[in-house]
């Protein structure tokens, strides 16, 4: 084997590790657009968390908001409210768990672990009711203060929730489910 053999050897090597690196880098530049364009766009970003000013929420209303394009209720019970959801046992209930993004997964569906507290209430029965506004059966928007729970009714296909959003009767599979949400101070909500 002469020297010029063995030359030719790197020579051939370098190639190809050349080839093989400018492949990668195409290959990079070439699917980084694709995989890029499926992050959130800038405005999706800047709606991911929203704060909502509830000073206004007289007792026994609710208010509408939007947030990542669904409905969200925010609802101030009154104690007659508080009291018809603490009084429900959750192993009747068809749906026993809380479906509250806030506390973990499986918890009951219990009054407490359905609402939301404001700021230095620990302990405390809440008067706050914060849930996505779509009914879990095909997506229709409840309307409140209706049905045979006091709570909430889809007319679409009669689900019926109670005044914790808990489902009770009707097609609906699950409870209304609690967004992300916490209190930033004694009169804004903070959602995501």
């Amino acid at each position: 084997m002469s020297h010029a053999d063995d030359h030719e050897g790197t020579r051939r090597d370098f190639l190809y590790y050349a080839t093989a690196g400018a492949g990668v880098v195409a290959t990079g530049a070439a699917v980084w657009p694709l995989v890029n364009q499926m992050n959130p766009s800038a405005d999706v970003q800047a709606l991911s968390s929203i704060r909502v000013d509830v000073g206004g929420i007289s007792e026994g209303t609710q208010l509408t908001v939007k947030w990542l394009g669904k409905p969200v209720f925010i609802r101030r019970r009154t104690q007659a409210e508080i009291e018809e959801a603490m009084s429900v046992d959750v192993s009747s209930l068809p749906d026993p768990e809380a479906r509250n993004e806030n506390i973990s997964a499986g918890a009951p569906a219990t009054d407490a672990n359905r609402s939301l507290l404001p700021p230095e209430t620990e302990g405390a029965t809440s008067e706050w009711l914060v849930m996505m506004g779509v009914c879990t059966h095909l997506g229709c928007v409840p309307l409140g203060d209706a049905g045979d729970f006091g709570g909430w009714f889809c007319p679409c296909h009669g689900s019926h929730y109670d005044t914790a959003g808990r489902i009770r009767k009707g097609p609906a599979p699950t409870n209304l489910p609690v967004p992300v949400a916490e209190f930033v101070d004694a009169t804004t909500i903070k959602l995501g």
